[in-house]
């Protein structure tokens, strides 16, 4: 018996005798009076066993049938290895045509011997954020790392984006690893796609924001560090960007994570794909199928998407400052650009410039916001990378401050120009000309201060010196020429 069918017996043994009304009975038992007096009929019959229902232990007439049943295990083993229930369930009905329930895969799966794909975990105790209420107002952007084509392919790395307000996937892009291009590329699928959202919801990768404790001069006066490449085109694009300090913080796109790694992993493997081109090519696809399952509409139907400006390939660039060459070149690493005659003729050699790098690696050069040299991309399959760090190109003295610096670079070379100077004539530390004397020599060997390191170094020519007679690197203190003229007659003597 079940527990609901066992405080019947006690209840119709007193009906039997007498002891309650048939009225009491059923009100006990929340059934009509005419169905207590069937179960009486019944127990007085066939005692406590008349009791059970007449069905119990028989097969249902709407079970799955025998050849329905070993179809599906033959496909859950073979075809479809590896789908969770719902996944495969959908499956079945879709494309085989199987009228089943999860229920039932589930069951089946079970009399296999066969343990679910995830294992479920009690969840743990989190503050719940509601979502935002228009489609636009804030996507959550991440990349995860993991075996898409499974041993099929290489490993890759899936970059997304997704819609706070309805949980759709906005664009997603497979990358070799981590890096800017894939960021930048989801972020032009979003804005041609949809629009220009107004938040991003991230992690704090230095990829979005600095996180390194590197200041320049100009930082302290302006009292901020500089934003990375990524967060200057959000700067450009007015889209503001918002750091999660944990995961949990950002746990649409995590939870996105987990079911992609899931459904879109088994897709890939049923239909053969194991490269990156095969699966960007996948992708559109796959993303029309999952927004039509999962994603849910938005408490505002107004969506809050912006236009897109028409130079947004241009904003999506990599920014450097650059001094054009004497032969009217900009360099940026290994590229080279040659800038063509000005206006009337004129020539931009020392002229400051700012080059323009694009997602597809085409560049500009542009001086005073108007474009004066351009050149196409070298390859088709052209990676986006920074020229410069954001620690590498910005990076200075731990104390952070130019006096400290200065110091620091005088207290070394006067060591070093007492050092490489043993040969020269004492002279009384109390004598002011030997202060000066000291000064002058310290002054010489003074490196230049320079927090950035120079991209484009001089050629090797102009990097020549000059030789010891050249009227250049005479001195113009009498005293200095003497000296020098003693000394080298003290060398051709010991010669």
């Amino acid at each position: 018996m079940s527990r609901k069918e066992v405080p019947r017996a006690g209840l119709l043994k007193a009906a039997l005798v007498g002891r309650i009304t048939n009225a009491q009975g059923a009100r006990a038992l929340r059934l009509s009076v005419r169905q207590f007096r069937r179960l009486k009929r019944r127990f007085r019959e066939g005692g406590a066993r008349g009791l059970l229902h007449a069905l119990r232990g028989r097969p249902g007439n709407r079970r799955l049938a025998p050849q329905a049943r070993e179809q599906v295990g033959v496909l859950m083993t073979t075809t479809y290895a590896g789908f969770n229930d719902v996944h495969l369930t959908e499956k079945l009905r879709e494309v085989h045509q199987l009228a089943v329930s999860r229920s039932s895969v589930r069951s089946i799966r079970l009399a296999l011997g066969r343990p679910a794909t995830r294992r479920r975990s009690a969840p743990q105790h989190r503050s719940r954020r509601p979502r935002k209420p228009a489609l636009g107002q804030l996507a959550q952007l991440d990349a995860s790392p993991f075996a898409w084509f499974e041993d099929r392919g290489p490993l890759a790395t899936l970059h997304g984006v997704i819609d706070d307000a309805t949980s759709t996937p906005l664009a997603l892009w497979f990358r070799p690893h981590e890096d800017l291009h894939g960021y930048v590329a989801v972020l032009e699928r979003t804005c041609r796609t949809y629009g220009l959202p107004l938040e991003l919801y991230g992690d704090r990768l230095n990829v979005f924001a600095r996180n390194d404790p590197h200041w320049t001069l100009a930082e302290e006066l302006q009292g901020h560090q500089d934003p990375t490449h990524f967060g200057r085109m959000l700067q450009a694009l007015g889209i503001g960007f918002i750091r999660a300090h944990s995961p949990q913080a950002k746990g649409r796109i995590e939870r996105l994570w987990g079911t992609l790694q899931d459904r879109l992993t088994s897709e890939l493997r049923l239909r053969g794909i194991s490269t990156l081109e095969g699966g960007n090519a996948f992708l559109p696809e796959f993303l029309a199928d999952f927004t039509r399952r999962f994603a849910r509409p938005p408490a505002d139907a107004t969506p809050a998407w912006r236009p897109v400006p028409r130079d947004l390939a241009d904003l999506l660039s990599c920014r450097y400052h650059r001094t054009v060459a004497r032969d009217n070149t900009v360099h940026l690493g290994a590229r080279w650009v040659q800038i063509p005659r000005g206006p009337r003729g004129r020539s931009y050699a020392g002229c400051h410039v700012q080059v323009h790098e694009r997602l597809d690696g085409h560049l500009r050069v542009v001086y005073h916001d108007t474009v004066i040299a351009s050149q196409p991309s070298p390859d088709p399959a052209f990676v986006l990378k920074p020229r410069e760090g954001p620690g590498q190109v910005r990076r200075g003295p731990q104390r952070g401050t130019l006096r400290h610096a200065l110091g620091e670079l005088g207290r070394a070379s006067l060591t070093q120009a007492r050092a490489v100077s043993p040969s020269r004539p004492r002279m009384d530390p109390e004598d002011p000309r030997a202060a000066r004397t000291r000064d002058r020599e310290a002054a010489r060997h003074l490196p230049t201060p320079q927090t950035t390191p120079n991209p484009c170094p001089a050629p090797a020519s102009s990097r020549r010196r000059n030789s010891p007679t050249h009227p250049w690197n005479a001195t113009f203190s009498r005293r200095q020429r003497a000296l020098n003229a003693a000394q080298t007659t003290e060398e051709d003597i010991s010669i």
